[in-house]
């Protein structure tokens, strides 16, 4: 029968993993020293770019213009500063000419080219006190980030009569990349001891405290050794190593939290230590397994879309959830194995006690607590249901009015270097030097084409000036600057007008406001797939798991409430820049375009990780009892405190994430934080149990079929029926008893 079956494959593994547990944690313990070899100097072969889109008309253009025309692509500019002087003064345009002499003798630069040599407009300032000279630093991330360490103490500082600062492209990503591993390392710091204090807090005993904590040090080591195999295959970015630090330590709490957990209750419940892991591994176990792989789907989404910005994330999300699930369901219970009973040692929760009081150690009080929450939520169901929804959907309006820009200078510190340069030019130079767009011409053509050409698109509504062609054998190209942002609704409007503008060549654009015009296209033509992708997957898992057909649809519709919270604050923070101040930030107007499906993406499974540990929890009680209403109770009575538990965990660990000095990070952090704290208080604690109780037993149909389906493939927390019944028919009674919010 599948039901033997299925309990003799969970007997196996239960067996492989508590057979030889000394074996397993220095087996583990040797991996995690290979890892830390493998996985070191990872951030270094990491890129700080990957927003635009690789099989994009803007990457075409932006590859052959390097390629052809070096001097239409600096990504290097140094700010020359003449102080009271002109920038026209004699020794300052000497001194000039000499900085730009030395820098195109440089090795690896090319394309060199000042305001002092062309005398154009575009880059001299309004003010006639600074000026630039670009150039372009050839090579990959890593390589062109060395160059730029090796030349820019040479320009930086003062030069005679005149004050170099070193900006541009390039210095923008090396210094943001240089400050994400920077405040990554304080993040680190932050969240390990404050999420060590918390563990104690809700365990008691420091010993089981400390078992999360090294689960999640093991999937983070983990993961940045499979991020650097990965580099040597295709980039990866930078923003990656913090979504490894947030979900090797929040995931791996959530579910080692779960399973020491259950642990616990069942040595309480009576059970010896290896009948206590073998019952853990068949419930809990197989809870937090199923868990991750509804996150590791959500996650796995990102794969469709072709910017390496959003596919990094993927690749360190995937190895991060599986390697910490592998972790807690393979070394935990080995470590379970050896401690036994003293997982509850250190009890450092006594020396918080008066001498003598009993309350605090009754084991049950936070779990009556959430009973009797649960049950006056189902007593109001449809005030409850009504007013949370309707105050999601408000929280969320804001998005309404979201306004998608691409990722420049203003995401780094006020005070970097590479941002006062960009600063500078912003607000002092004629149009937006930085925004230009290029049109790349390919084919014969006579002069008079190319001028009937440049006197067409200089005719269109939006442009300031058109400078070129710049011609190289078939090839040519024009700089087109124009009259409002670059990456504004104008910048936008006039990328498509160049590229339906009729030709006797061929055309493509390229620039900032093109890059993001076909980043926002690539992202609208792959989010239904994402989307498509975690729906039906989700679906599918929940179903699974509850073998109801209305459960999973619940679960979709309720995730995506939890995080209309967070979707709204992103824009009404973030891009309308209330709490700049406070959260000290620039904020550029508009949200980049790839952080709503990113942040999406990892909400969305964050929020299917607490939806399984509450929904497996009723599950096993309904098949238990039968009892619609008390499984509910039950359910959220024995997780209520732990979800709780672990989403403020998680919140402190991305909180740590969101110090960071880089807006992008800080709202990637701060962001999910507020979305796992929703869906955990909110949607778990309102939103669940009272749409659970609207529904009734209907809750659990599914037709004959799929019923059917569900009893050979099917899984739940209690396992089959007839094998749940038999292992808890002693312990049951006992086992209400017992707190299950530690």
């Amino acid at each position: 029968m599948p039901q033997v079956n299925r309990s003799e494959r969970l007997g196996g593994w239960t067996r492989f993993v508590t057979a030889r547990p000394r074996l397993a944690l220095l087996a583990a313990l040797v991996i995690t020293a290979l890892a830390v070899f493998a996985g070191s100097g990872v951030a270094d072969r990491m890129g700080s770019g990957g927003w635009e889109a690789p099989d994009a008309e803007s990457t075409y253009t932006t590859k052959a213009l390097e390629r052809e025309f070096p001097a239409s692509q600096p990504n290097l500019l140094l700010l020359v500063d003449s102080g009271s002087s002109s920038v026209d003064d004699p020794a300052v345009a000497a001194e000039a000419a000499r900085l730009t002499e030395k820098l195109a003798a440089e090795k690896d630069i090319t394309g060199v080219g000042s305001y002092w040599q062309s005398k154009s407009p575009g880059l001299r300032a309004k003010d006639g006190r600074e000026a630039l000279i670009a150039a372009r630093i050839e090579g990959h991330d890593k390589a062109v980030g060395e160059v730029l360490d090796r030349i820019a103490p040479t320009y930086r500082g003062t030069h005679g009569p005149v004050k170099v600062s070193v900006g541009g492209p390039v210095a923008v990503r090396h210094e943001m990349q240089t400050i994400i591993q920077e405040d990554l390392l304080r993040a680190e710091m932050i969240a390990l001891p404050v999420t060590l204090v918390l563990l104690v807090m809700v365990f008691g005993s420091a010993i089981a405290a400390l078992l999360p904590l090294g689960v999640g040090i093991v999937a983070i080591l983990g993961t940045n050794a499979v991020l650097r195999g990965i580099t040597e295959f295709t980039d990866v970015s930078v923003f990656a190593q913090n979504l490894t630090t947030a979900l090797g330590l929040g995931l791996a709490i959530d579910y080692a939290l779960f399973i020491v957990r259950r642990f616990r209750e069942e040595l309480a419940a009576g059970a010896d230590t290896r009948a206590a892991v073998g019952t853990t591994l068949r419930t809990a176990g197989r809870t937090v397994l199923f868990s991750a792989l509804t996150v590791a789907v959500s996650l796995a989404a990102m794969l469709v879309f072709p910017q390496y910005f959003l596919r990094s994330f993927a690749y360190a999300g995937i190895a991060v959830v599986l390697l910490a699930a592998a972790a807690a369901l393979i070394l935990l219970p080995a470590a379970l194995m050896l401690l036994g009973p003293r997982v509850n040692s250190l009890d450092l929760r006594r020396l918080l006690r008066r001498r003598g009081s009993e309350a605090h150690h009754d084991p049950d009080t936070s779990g009556r607590g959430w009973g009797r929450f649960a049950t006056l939520v189902m007593r109001r169901a449809p005030v409850f249901a009504v007013l949370t929804t309707v105050g999601l959907v408000l929280l969320g309006l804001p998005f309404l009015g979201v306004k998608f820009g691409t990722a420049d200078d203003r995401q780094l510190p006020a005070g970097a270097e590479s941002h006062v340069v960009q600063q500078h030019i912003r607000d002092g130079f004629p149009g937006s030097p930085g925004g230009g767009l290029e049109v790349l011409a390919e084919g014969s053509a006579t002069p008079a084409q190319y001028a009937d050409y440049r006197n067409r698109i200089t005719a269109l509504p939006g442009v300031l000036r058109v400078d070129g062609p710049v011609t190289e054998g078939r090839s040519a190209y024009f700089s087109v600057l124009p009259k409002g942002e670059a990456v504004g609704e104008e910048s936008q409007q006039l990328v498509r007008e160049l590229r339906a503008q009729p030709a006797p060549f061929d055309t493509s654009v390229t620039g900032t406001a093109a890059v993001l015009v076909d980043s926002k296209d690539a992202i609208a033509d792959r989010l239904p797939w994402a989307v498509g992708i975690i729906v039906l997957v989700t679906l599918l898992l929940v179903f699974l798991l509850t073998g109801s057909v209305l459960i999973p649809l619940q679960a979709v519709v309720l995730n995506a409430l939890s995080l209309t919270a967070m979707f709204g604050a992103v824009v009404w923070v973030f891009q309308d820049g209330h709490l700049s101040g406070l959260l000290s930030f620039t904020s550029t107007g508009d949200i980049e375009t790839t952080l709503p499906v990113l942040m999406f993406c990892v909400a969305f499974g964050l929020s299917m990780d607490y939806g399984v540990f509450l929904l497996s929890r009723i599950k096993e009680e309904y098949d238990r009892t039968g009892d619609h209403e008390h499984s509910v109770t039950f359910g959220l009575r024995h997780t209520g405190g732990l979800i709780t538990a672990a989403a403020v965990i998680l919140a402190v660990v991305m909180v740590a994430i969101g110090t960071s000095r880089v807006t992008n990070t800080k709202m990637l952090g701060l962001g999910i934080a507020l979305a796992v704290l929703m869906d955990a208080m909110v949607v778990r604690s309102l939103l669940v149990p009272s749409v659970m109780k609207l529904m009734g037993r209907v809750t659990w149909w599914a037709p004959a079929p799929l019923r059917a389906f569900h009893q050979r493939f099917g899984l739940s927390e209690g396992g089959p029926a007839s094998v749940l019944a038999e292992d808890m028919s002693a312990a049951a009674p006992d086992r209400d008893k017992i707190s299950t919010g530690a």
